[in-house]
């Protein structure tokens, strides 16, 4: 019997040179893919309890959604009294600018020192990956450019449920800051961890947010969507949040821009032989501990799985959320041995995973074979956490294996490209005859006689 079946049996354990193997590992990898229709008991009902009926998540926010359009702020109050049991007005909606002011002033120095550090972290990344104007000269004297100009309004969304995030707060408002965005409106259920918490109040002072809405939820997402009174419309919605925000998200997308759909925080860890076992299971707990979160660690190396499957075991004990972390484990977590490193990179490059680690003897090497990833974290000296909380890009990244197709959140998704076309006279005459081909091809005579009327003139 090997170490890894006597470890508690914290998380699947699936050997990819067995005739099951990549079943399981599917079976295992479609749980992070969220459907909106998985709830708690306790979820369950208080639907019931606020509308009288089982409702499912997606017609849940469809409801709300659809209130706010119609009601504005009074359905946004409603149902902020209703879900999150708050007694929030039309008065107490905003956080007055003098509580910010005063949160900041009684923040710890330590934890404001922190945020500025690591505000100034992200500064210097999001500028020197900020897109900038180009122009391509033409031959008769015109010119063709991309220009980018920032977004005016944008909504972010802070959870406020079972902790506190100015992370969050960091990782979303600094992008947008440097971008050049006009207003950053902050969303925050009125709770002890969202609006109403000290940190979070002071890092939005800190960080040049003016408004501050004690609102979470879909009907708070759906306030950034459609506005209501004394809150306009915001252009782009980002940010973290549950499930009912996530389909919130999915809902408004059309009428707003939004940065992604995400599900539960994941990592794939890909290992050799020199994979450093406690290292691992360290990055593997503290995506566990999000809760639900998924962990997944890729090795050919039978022993590299048995001593991670053991100090998994060794380091829950010492954790303060050990109860919520090992039910991640034990629902989203998995040690996969595959058939060679190769095939680990290989499927880590199929698994398009949010955060991506990589352990082994020539890291960069390994990263040359997978292109999927939100953000990938090479070498022992990289754990996912400085990325989470200080290094300089933003942790909103693309998850359940989106990234095939998406990439994190940066300052480049708070301006706008457009192109702008100058033309000169030789220019033009240059483009005519291709002009005329095209147009003559579909049958649209007046883009054909724009271009002749300008040539003939001259």
């Amino acid at each position: 019997m090997t170490v890894a079946s006597n470890a508690l049996n914290l998380c699947a354990r699936i050997d990819l040179a067995e005739s099951d193997g990549r079943a399981r590992l599917d079976a295992l990898r479609s749980k992070l893919v969220s459907q909106g229709d998985v709830v708690s008991p306790a979820s369950r009902q208080r639907t019931i309890d606020v509308f009288g009926e089982p409702l499912s998540p997606r017609q849940v926010v469809a409801r709300i959604c659809e209130d706010v359009r119609a009601k504005g702020r009074e359905a946004l109050l409603d149902y902020s009294r209703r879900i999150d049991r708050a007694e929030t007005d039309a008065g107490s909606l905003i956080v007055p600018a003098a509580r910010l002011a005063a949160a900041h002033a009684a923040a710890d120095p330590g934890f404001l020192g922190a945020v500025r550090r690591i505000r100034d972290r992200v500064i210097r990344f999001q500028e020197a990956v900020l897109a900038r104007d180009v122009t391509v000269p033409l031959p008769g004297g015109g010119s063709l450019r991309q220009r980018y100009v920032p977004l005016d309004r944008v909504g972010v969304c802070v959870p406020g449920g079972a902790a506190a995030y100015p992370s969050t707060l960091l990782m979303t408002v600094v992008p947008a800051r440097v971008a050049g965005v006009g207003e950053i409106v902050v969303v925050a259920p009125p709770t002890p961890f969202g609006a109403d918490n000290q940190q979070v109040l002071a890092t939005c002072h800190e960080l040049g947010v003016t408004t501050v809405v004690r609102a979470g939820g879909a009907q708070a997402v759906a306030a950034l969507a459609y506005g209501v009174e004394g809150l306009p419309r915001v252009d782009k919605i980002v940010g973290p949040g549950n499930l009912f925000v996530a389909l919130a998200k999915e809902y408004v997308f059309g009428d707003v821009a939004i940065d992604s759909i995400a599900g539960p925080s994941e990592i794939v860890v890909v290992a050799d032989d020199a994979g450093r076992p406690a290292s691992i299971a360290a990055d593997m707990l503290a995506q566990a501990e999000h809760s639900p979160g998924s962990a997944i660690l890729l090795t050919a190396s039978h022993a590299v799985a048995d001593a991670v499957a053991a100090r998994l075991s060794d380091q829950l004990a010492g954790l303060e959320r050990a109860d919520l972390t090992r039910d991640s484990l034990e629902r989203f977590a998995g040690i996969v041995v595959t058939r060679s490193d190769e095939e680990s990179a290989d499927l880590a490059h199929e698994l398009a995973a949010e955060h991506l680690s990589i352990d082994t003897r020539d890291p960069e090497a390994t990263l040359a074979r997978i292109r999927h990833v939100g953000a990938a974290f090479l070498g022992p000296w990289s754990p996912v956490a400085a990325g989470d909380y200080a290094a300089g890009p933003s942790h909103v990244l693309p998850t359940g294996g989106t990234a095939r197709f998406a990439a994190g959140l940066s300052a480049n998704d708070f301006v706008r490209g457009g192109s702008v076309i100058t033309l000169a006279e030789a220019d033009l005459a240059d483009l005519a005859a291709d002009i005329r081909t095209l147009a003559d091809t579909e049958g649209l005579t007046a883009h054909r006689r724009s271009v002749d009327v300008r040539l003939e003139r001259s």
